[in-house]
């Protein structure tokens, strides 16, 4: 591993913010994020459309359109600076070309605004994982894995500032443990197969950025505690499975920190306050202001010591006041404007608390986001000696957490769930503290026909 992490970044709480970080990122414009200013990131894709090789070019037109509108009108809200991230659709991941073009449509436009008005930019690349596109997923080896390679590269020539990635490594594991609400094979999935997974493709990537000028910012478990936590909120799952699921979802993350990442984190990785507390490493977050993408229920807490803001992802549709990306960076950048004069006022620290306390109450999703909650597990998640051991700790504290907070009425848990609590903590007790053992453990409840072993190093 290139890094190792056994204790906090930060020595006391109140360092612990949104804009700033100990480990802030330049980009090649010059805009530092972390460095004491959070900025907007722009996140959006093409309204619904066959996207083929008689439609690229339209394709190509539209990004530019989106360009064009968004950072117009970054210019006239004089933003500081903005980060655009753009998030591959399969067909653009399948012919790397094709999305490598779409990466020089931004750059070209970033540069542009720039030069003419000042407007520091940075471009997020995130190719999606497709490798799960074969059934059982195969990572290691194959056509798209290959396809994933070049198109990390390609996006380093053509200009691009971070390369990220949701990677899906033991998800073919975890959609059914989440419907199931099986605690045990979330721990399988995200800490044996979802971490080893994390180490193998974080190496390469982490290798092919330092070879084409691009930052490897991080990872999101998107696919695992997203997942959960919208099943969540259309009442199929407990809330407090999903805030669990969310903690756990931690070390698989860390290990991309752990192989060379230096973030931004992902805005979807809601685990991102974590691995800010642990790694002392910027990180994008999304909240209020990505209900064009999906509800959740920790809209302002997942601000508090963000230092990107971002609106999830936001396609290109007609609105009233004008096309939906634009109407995105202008929330963005009015949301952004104001955290960042509570900072000028010496109110900083006081605003990221309203944030936190405005819904840490009533939901113990947004519960296990407050700064204090994060800084305590954390602390904990630390003590691990490996990233499995880390995961099972994640969640064995979350749920300790959860029990005191409840004591002390400090979040709103419905009756019913109550005693979901006490089923996780009795299947989280029956782990053993070894993942070879674990799996020998858990192997008969396995589908097989699901995932391969081999592709995760278990044989």
């Amino acid at each position: 591993m290139a890094n190792v992490y056994d204790k906090l970044a930060y020595n006391k709480l109140d360092d612990f913010i949104y804009g700033s970080c100990p480990k802030p990122v330049k980009t090649k414009s010059g805009l530092i994020v972390g460095g004491g200013e959070i900025y907007p990131e722009l996140n959006f894709t093409l309204p619904a459309m066959t996207v083929d090789s008689n439609t690229i070019k339209d394709a190509y037109k539209i990004y530019k359109e989106i360009m064009d509108g968004a950072l117009k009108r970054a210019v006239e809200l004089y933003a500081p600076g903005v980060v655009l991230e753009y998030e591959t659709l399969p067909e653009f991941t399948i012919h790397p070309e094709w999305g490598i073009e779409v990466g020089k449509i931004i750059v070209d436009a970033l540069n542009e605004y720039n030069a003419k008005y000042g407007l520091k930019g940075a471009l997020r690349a995130t190719p999606n994982d497709t490798r799960e596109m074969n059934r059982p997923p195969i990572m290691r080896r194959g056509e798209y894995w290959e396809e994933m390679q070049q198109i990390f590269e390609g996006f380093g020539k053509a200009g691009a500032d971070f390369l990220a990635i949701e990677s899906t490594g033991g998800k073919e594991v975890d959609d059914d443990a989440l419907v199931n609400a099986d605690i045990q094979k979330v721990i399988f999935a995200l800490g044996v197969l979802g971490c080893r997974d994390m180490k193998f493709l974080w190496k390469k990537m982490v290798e092919i950025s330092n070879a084409n000028n691009i930052i490897p910012a991080g990872d999101s478990a998107c696919g695992f505690a997203n997942t959960a936590m919208v099943l969540a909120e259309r009442g199929f799952i407990p809330k407090v499975f999903a805030s669990v699921v969310r903690v756990t979802a931690v070390p698989r993350a860390l290990v991309a920190f752990e192989e060379g990442a230096v973030g931004p984190s992902k805005d979807c990785a809601y685990e991102g306050a974590y691995l800010k507390a642990i790694t002392g490493s910027p990180i994008a977050m999304e909240g209020k202001s990505a209900a064009c993408a999906h509800f959740s229920p920790i809209g302002n807490v997942a601000a508090a010591v963000a230092d990107l803001w971002s609106n999830e992802s936001v396609q290109q549709v007609k609105l009233l006041s004008g096309m939906a990306p634009t109407v995105s960076i202008e929330q963005l950048i009015y949301d952004c404007r104001l955290m960042n004069e509570a900072k000028k006022q010496g109110k900083g620290v006081e605003f990221r608390d309203l944030l936190a306390d405005s819904d840490s109450r009533l939901d113990p999703q947004a519960y296990v986001l407050r700064p204090d909650v994060v800084f305590d597990i954390s602390k904990g998640i630390v003590k691990g000696k490996t990233p499995f051991e880390r995961t099972k700790l994640a969640a064995q504290l979350t749920v300790e957490k959860l029990k005191k907070a409840i004591a002390n009425k400090e979040v709103k848990i419905e009756e019913r769930e109550l005693r979901w609590l006490d089923i996780m903590e009795n299947q989280i007790e029956d782990i053993p503290d070894d993942e070879v053992e674990f799996y020998d453990q858990i192997k008969d409840d396995l589908d097989f026909d699901k995932f391969l072993p081999k592709e995760y190093g278990l044989e």
